[in-house]
């Protein structure tokens, strides 16, 4: 593990989804997809692979982004948010089955902090402790699928 994560082992991490919806929303960003993710989305809704991809996907750079949403203002929802809930949930990407266990996120307890001020998940009263075992597999997930976008 990266001494910049020591914090990542001795810090205690709650987290328990709410299903509140909030890491689907926010400011303009990324929900970066692999070609394989693109694929089953698209089989999961049943749909033509370019027909999907002109509808739910754009390119930026040389990855591929979900579309998102203007809800108002600066407030951006995933193409998938509806009613607060994720409809491919089988099927959504690596990025979003690893959060809040992003690099960024985990790198120290202030940028754990700072994030739950929008997950409500985050010390969450009635959460657990996370093993160690469970957050290192879910930071090397993430940290694996960077490398390949």
């Amino acid at each position: 593990m990266p001494s910049s994560l020591k914090v990542f082992q001795e810090h205690s991490f709650r987290f328990q989804c709410t299903g509140c919806g909030e890491c689907c929303t926010g400011p303009e960003g990324y929900t970066w997809v692999t070609p394989e993710e693109i694929t089953a989305m698209a089989e999961h809704l049943d749909m033509d692979l370019d027909a999907f991809c002109e509808r739910y996907v754009r390119k930026v750079g040389n990855r591929w982004s979900l579309k998102e949403t203007r809800v108002s203002g600066e407030r951006y929802d995933c193409v998938f948010l509806r009613e607060k809930k994720c409809s491919i949930y089988s099927v959504r990407p690596t990025q979003c089955r690893t959060y809040p266990w992003w690099p960024s996120v985990v790198s120290s307890e202030q940028s754990w902090d700072q994030e739950a001020k929008y997950c409500e998940g985050i010390n969450h009263p009635d959460a657990n402790e996370i093993p160690l075992l469970e957050r290192e597999k879910q930071l090397s997930k993430q940290i694996a699928y960077e490398k390949n976008l």
